[in-house]
């Protein structure tokens, strides 16, 4: 009876501390979306560059995510299964993306991507490839500041696996790669998943280092920007309405067909 007296009292106290979170999240968001109406949905909605630019941010953030996960996933699991005495030195770098101010990631990206770029140069001038403003510019935007929430989430999901397994395949023949690919990832797809959707996500949210390296073609964000610019709050809060709802979409469908529903655990028993 004690016992779930103090269940009772902490369950409470938690749920009052996270409620006020929460509230701290949907109040801002629930205000935004009292402020449209059908009318003003439908008046941003059929503006053709408005469309174009949530199209464009949609094909980049999965290009993006996609060339995350093939080279996130082999350095996680390097950080994962690594003793090397500078891993924490790595790690930092990996993390780095996570603390530096955006708008610095487009300058640094544009000193070494742009026309006159030490890597932007060359490639501009042997292959015309351009980075500033241009489609590969803007992936390379989402890339930078998104790449760390799929190396951290896949080397959670190595960390959990346990070594003796993998030991294990060896002993029976089964060669690294083979182990890698038949044993380890089967076993780490909620975290890749998890990974994959986070980076999802960001990469559609990035501005701030965008607007700097290729502002144009425009991002779903610099577009709000850009109405917001133009006609203040009238439109640019109508396409955050629908980015916003379209970025819920996406974590409902991923927590709901990937990872089903989750047991009743803990306070609930």
């Amino acid at each position: 009876m004690k016992q779930r007296y103090h269940s009772s009292s902490l369950s409470l106290l938690f749920w009052l501390a996270g409620g006020l979170l929460l509230a701290f999240i949907v109040v801002p968001l629930f205000g935004l979306a009292m402020d449209q109406t059908p009318a003003s949905i439908h008046r941003v909605l059929a503006m053709e560059d408005v469309r174009q630019a949530i199209i464009l941010t949609i094909e980049a953030a999965v290009i993006t995510s996609l060339i995350a996960q093939l080279m996130g996933v082999p350095l996680a699991y390097l950080l994962s299964r690594s003793r090397l005495p500078a891993l924490r030195i790595v790690e930092a770098i990996v993390d780095i993306p996570l603390t530096v101010p955006h708008t610095v990631v487009g300058i640094a990206l544009l000193i070494s991507f742009g026309r006159n770029g030490m890597i932007g140069g060359p490639l501009f001038h042997w292959a015309h490839i351009s980075f500033w403003g241009s489609f590969a510019g803007i992936v390379l935007c989402m890339l930078f500041v998104s790449l760390p929430y799929t190396v951290n989430a896949a080397r959670i999901g190595f960390d959990n696996v346990d070594p003796r397994i993998e030991k294990v395949a060896r002993t029976l023949g089964a060669g690294p790669w083979r182990i890698f690919m038949k044993v380890t990832l089967p076993l780490v797809w909620r975290s890749l998943a998890t990974g994959f959707n986070l980076t999802l996500a960001r990469s559609m949210s990035e501005f701030g280092s965008i607007v700097i390296l290729a502002y144009y073609p425009e991002t779903a964000p610099v577009k709000i920007y850009d109405l917001f610019l133009q006609f203040g709050l009238s439109d640019s809060s109508a396409m955050s309405l629908v980015i916003l709802v379209l970025t819920l979409l996406i974590f409902i469908l991923f927590r709901y067909f990937l990872f089903g529903k989750k047991e009743p655990m803990g306070f609930d028993r």
